[in-house]
């Protein structure tokens, strides 16, 4: 039996869901979630093999969601989205349902399905969604502390520091650990406004006071809190050219 959840914030569009995969008797649904929250606790406690899942619903996306999953299961995603997106997706997600969608599409969904690893394919979506909307970058992050999930405003962050496969997250004096890369972030942030300045740091532009010479011919940056970071010599050429210096 293939355990299945439905996530999606369209009741009818859950329900449809739902009635196709009646058709598929191996095919079993656990649970229907509305949204991202409902959806983490459902695959928690299921454990399922497949899910069906929408990007745009309330409180936490679809792809906000799966960041916060360690070992996500595999996914068809189903939701209304710009064509040229929904190409990229196809790529790395088990399929891409673009509403509305024909039973045949559906059927065709799920035969992709049976000939992949479970979960393998959205762990190449996750790294690579930096690459897949252009010009779509993320403007929060979404981690875990203590089982509470926070939902950070990316412009609120002073900067990323590198922590080995894990990342530090330094917000108005405080700090976070989240369950990703330095260079995944890099990917996904909006260039204009994070820098990576070191091998171990990804700076806000809007944070940063001054830059100041730091023995030879280092660098450091200066933050409103008065932190300092150290820029590396390509780290400098990056910053030099998105502040037009």
């Amino acid at each position: 039996m293939i355990k299945t959840i439905i996530i999606d914030d369209e009741p009818l569009a859950a329900q449809l869901v739902e009635e196709y995969l009646e058709g598929f008797p191996d095919f079993k649904v656990v649970a229907i979630c509305q949204d991202g929250f409902q959806g983490l606790k459902a695959i928690h406690q299921y454990e399922p093999d497949l899910i069906f899942l929408d990007v745009q619903m309330p409180r936490i996306n679809g792809f906000e969601m799966l960041e916060l999953l360690e070992h996500p299961p595999a996914v068809i995603f189903s939701t209304a989205f710009d064509e040229y997106a929904v190409k990229a997706f196809d790529n790395h997600a088990v399929d891409y349902l673009l509403k509305p969608f024909s039973q045949s599409r559906f059927e065709a969904a799920i035969k992709k399905f049976s000939l992949q690893e479970s979960g393998a394919s959205v762990q190449q979506l996750l790294a690579s969604k930096g690459q897949m909307i252009q010009e779509e970058f993320a403007s929060r992050i979404v981690l875990k502390e203590k089982g509470e999930i926070k939902v950070i405003p990316v412009n609120e962050v002073a900067f990323f520091e590198a922590n080995d496969d894990f990342v530090n997250i330094h917000i108005k004096g405080k700090k976070y650990l989240k369950n990703r890369t330095l260079k995944f972030l890099e990917s996904v942030l909006d260039p204009r406004k994070f820098v990576r300045v070191h091998r171990s740091y990804l700076v806000n532009i809007a944070e940063i006071t001054s830059v100041e010479p730091y023995q030879k011919e280092g660098n450091v940056l200066r933050l409103r809190r008065g932190d300092t970071i150290p820029v590396s010599r390509s780290g400098m050429t990056k910053l030099k050219s998105v502040l037009g210096v």
